[in-house]
């Protein structure tokens, strides 16, 4: 006996169980396990159907043509294409800037953390340099 054979659409103690369990773990699982015993037989035939619906409806080439128009695809006016291009490089020049300019702030932050963890450690040492050695027993 296979696992395809004993979980099958139909109330049979492993799928009433694995609804149960679904429901107890999470309960859109056990919600989903409840639609496949009442209608999993069904569910093949449905998807045909709903494939078979949307191969037939107008609205199938109106998504496929905007899925293709995306991005910087040509729209069939070279003056607009032309100026979008323009644009789009201008922009990509001023985000290169400001990267740029992010990673010169950066590692002036990064070195005036250096320079006053150096003068804190400069300090430290010098305060320890000048303790007595009865300084050095109290504390």
């Amino acid at each position: 006996m296979t696992a395809t054979s004993v979980i099958r659409p139909g109330w049979s103690p492993v799928t009433i169980g694995l609804m149960v369990l679904g429901f107890v773990v999470f309960w859109p699982l056990g919600l989903a396990m409840l639609a496949y015993i009442l209608w999993g037989d069904r569910f093949q035939s449905m998807a045909r159907d709903a494939r078979d619906q949307w191969n037939a409806s107008p609205m199938k080439g109106t998504f496929c043509n905007m899925s293709k128009n995306t991005g910087f695809s040509r729209t069939g006016n070279v003056a607009f294409d032309d100026y979008r291009e323009r644009e789009i490089k201008r922009i990509e020049d001023e985000r290169a800037k400001l990267d740029e300019m992010r990673a010169d702030f950066d590692s002036y932050l990064r070195e005036l953390r250096r320079a006053k963890d150096q003068e804190e450690f400069d300090r430290f040492m010098a305060t320890r340099a000048n303790r007595t050695p009865a300084d050095m027993h109290q504390g």
